[in-house]
């Protein structure tokens, strides 16, 4: 079948929000992203599958990322008038009794309920009924939303993911997927388009920030074969937003791309993806699939004379292929290197011809933003930052994984609330934002509220979306040096400043982390990256120095501590610091005499222990198994 209409879609979408909302059977939603599959899903996927072959009251199925990584896998279970119940650590062992228990609606299973569901319709959803609605809850089952992980949440991006089945076109379809690109071609020009994301304010969300609708209207003025370019090389540590995105709602970046090819007047899109990103790719490759048996991705689309065409492009793992030349150098089979952008991309880039570029994120807020209006979207978030932004949640913080909160939320609110804090009572001492070039932000500004100009102003960055919680236990000094160490690795090497100027700074943050700092370090450090970052090339040289700079700026005693006193608070640089035991603290509980690898821990039971120097080789165990804060760092 060709989709030719909007009726078309109608009719496709009315016959599988039954499937959705609306089950005859147990729907067994199970999330199978990359972190639940890590988990477990995919045995507890099979399992399922296998020993319920044949049974016609239970369907097993498989959906995205649904969030909450470090409680997968996490299982949702659906039924017509009932309430949804998500599961959560239901691995093999436990997905059929899982099932059991919300087939019986006893709810035996109280640990493993992680609670009910709210409305699952979509921000696109309008027009369809709640089915939920009229629906009594279940006494006595906490509501899911009530978490404080997911209290604060607002999904746009992230709308279908934990959802739908991502290999359905017809779930996404029944969700209103392809409806604003039928609307993108029937019922607005390519003006009309362009000016709503302008008052939509969406900024890219790659990093830059750069203003979406101001791109597209810069590259749809210029002449030459334009490119529309998906830039999915998602390569910060600590970040997988757009990787959820793809393997959870490949579709919804799809017809992100199809309307700004409407947009800018492009009959061609590249999606340039990470070969790390095996799932991501296979769920891509089936999307276009679908889309092209449905008329959605092909020539003469929706009975028009616009055609369009994917290809898809993997990444070699090159961090600096993010940067937007350099991407594009890498799509023409060249090294991916970065030039000067004295000519933008939006003008010549890709082939020589008007390229729009933007990441996944960007292109999957785009079709919410046409049916429901720039207004609509515009009207989240603060006055330089519209909109939604998600993020990667995780270090030290109690709960771990995928948010997708409004612009303007504070740090606070999002480590505090949303992480639910540092575990173990330790004190919190930074969050870092932006990845390996975002800055690493102390507890003083915790109240900030996350927008783009707000984060300049304390020397971090936006970025993709990580986000990275650090307690007592880190080091502030070693920090800087791992991204150093990373970005170093990850330079091209074609210019100057970057190439030697970071292998110089991390020389020096090596020496200091050994015990060999030097007075005139830390001044040598600020010139250093004061140059790079005014002089490199591109992007990633410009902001190489953030996480040496902004730990010197707010940790400047730890890297005094480090040179002159020859300590490391935090202990980790091991020639900075020793364990001791607290004999006044000290149980004599003997955990630590137990868990040591090298029998370094001496003492009789109920008696203060005491750590052999010599033998010590550092490891922390002892530190990091005393329930009793007996073990202190010296």
């Amino acid at each position: 079948m060709r989709i030719q209409s909007e009726k078309d879609l109608t009719q496709i979408a009315q016959d599988y929000q039954q499937k959705l909302y609306r089950p005859k059977k147990i729907r067994v939603n199970v999330g199978m992203a990359s972190c639940g599959i890590a988990a477990g899903a995919q045995d507890a996927f099979n399992t399922a599958r296998q020993a319920l072959e044949g049974d016609d009251t239970v369907e097993i199925c498989q959906t995205g990322c649904i969030g909450f990584c470090q409680e997968e896998p996490l299982v949702e279970m659906v039924a017509d008038g009932r309430p949804r119940v998500m599961y959560r650590k239901i691995t093999p062992d436990r997905i059929l009794d899982a099932i059991e228990d919300f087939r019986s609606g006893k709810f035996e299973k109280k640990k493993w309920i992680f609670g009910q569901m709210p409305d699952p319709r979509s921000v696109v959803d309008e027009g369809v009924e709640n089915p939920l609605a009229g629906v009594a809850p279940q006494e006595k089952m906490a509501a899911f939303d009530a978490n404080p992980f997911y209290a604060k949440q607002v999904k746009i991006a992230l709308r279908n993911c934990g959802y739908i089945d991502p290999d359905s076109i017809e779930e996404y379809i029944a969700r209103g997927g392809y409806r604003a690109f039928f609307k993108a071609l029937h019922d607005y020009n390519p003006a009309d388009i362009i000016n709503e994301v302008k008052a939509s304010g969406l900024r890219g969300r790659g990093g830059g920030g750069f203003p979406t609708g101001i791109k597209w209207a810069t590259c749809a003025k210029h002449d030459g074969e334009r490119s529309i370019i998906c830039n999915a090389d998602e390569g910060d540590p600590g970040a997988y937003m757009d990787r959820s995105i793809l393997e959870g709602d490949p579709h919804s970046v799809l017809e992100g791309m199809l309307i700004a090819g409407v947009a800018i007047g492009s009959s061609h899109g590249y999606l340039y993806v990470r070969n790390e990103y095996p799932l991501a790719v296979k769920r891509l490759v089936t999307a276009i699939k679908q889309a092209e048996a449905y008329g959605l991705v092909g020539d003469n689309i929706g009975g028009t004379d616009f055609s369009f065409h994917f290809k898809i492009s993997r990444g070699a793992g090159a961090f600096v292929c993010g940067e937007s030349t350099a991407l594009m150098a890498s799509l023409e089979g060249k090294v991916g290197r970065p030039r000067a952008k004295y000519v933008h991309t939006v003008e010549k880039g890709f082939r020589e011809g008007p390229s729009n570029l933007n990441n996944v994120e960007t292109y999957a807020n785009i079709a919410p933003i046409l049916l429901k209006g720039g207004k609509w979207y515009a009207a989240m978030g603060t006055e330089h930052s519209k909109g939604t932004k998600v993020f990667s949640l995780c270090g030290k913080i109690n709960n771990t994984g995928l948010v997708e909160v409004p612009m303007g939320v504070s740090l606070r609110e999002i480590v505090s609330d949303v992480g639910g804090g540092v575990p173990k009572n330790k004190a919190f001492k930074a969050v870092q934002t932006g990845g390996p070039s975002g800055g690493c932000i102390p507890e003083r500004f915790l109240d900030l509220p996350v927008d783009y100009q707000r984060l300049a102003e304390v020397g971090s960055i936006m970025g993709s979306g990580g986000m990275i919680v650090m307690d007592q236990d880190t080091c502030m000094v070693d920090v800087a040096r791992y991204f150093l160490d990373f970005l170093k690795e990850e330079s091209c090497g074609q210019c100057n400043p970057c190439r030697e100027g970071i292998k110089q700074m991390l020389a020096i943050l090596t020496r200091i982390c050994a015990g060999d700092g030097r007075e005139g370090d830390i001044e040598l450090l600020e010139e250093l990256g004061s140059m790079v970052q005014k002089f490199s090339l591109c992007g990633l040289g410009t902001a190489a120095p953030n996480p040496v700079l902004t730990t010197i700026l707010y940790f400047r005693k730890e890297y005094e501590e480090h040179i002159s006193e020859k300590k490391c608070r935090a202990g980790v640089c091991k020639n900075l610091f020793h364990y001791e035991i607290d004999a006044e603290k000290c149980t004599g509980c003997q955990v630590c005499f137990r868990k040591c690898p090298q029998d370094a821990v001496s003492g009789e039971k109920k008696k203060p222990h005491l750590i052999d120097q010599e033998a010590c080789i550092k490891c922390g165990i002892c530190y990091d198994n005393c329930k009793f804060d007996a073990i202190a760092i010296r």
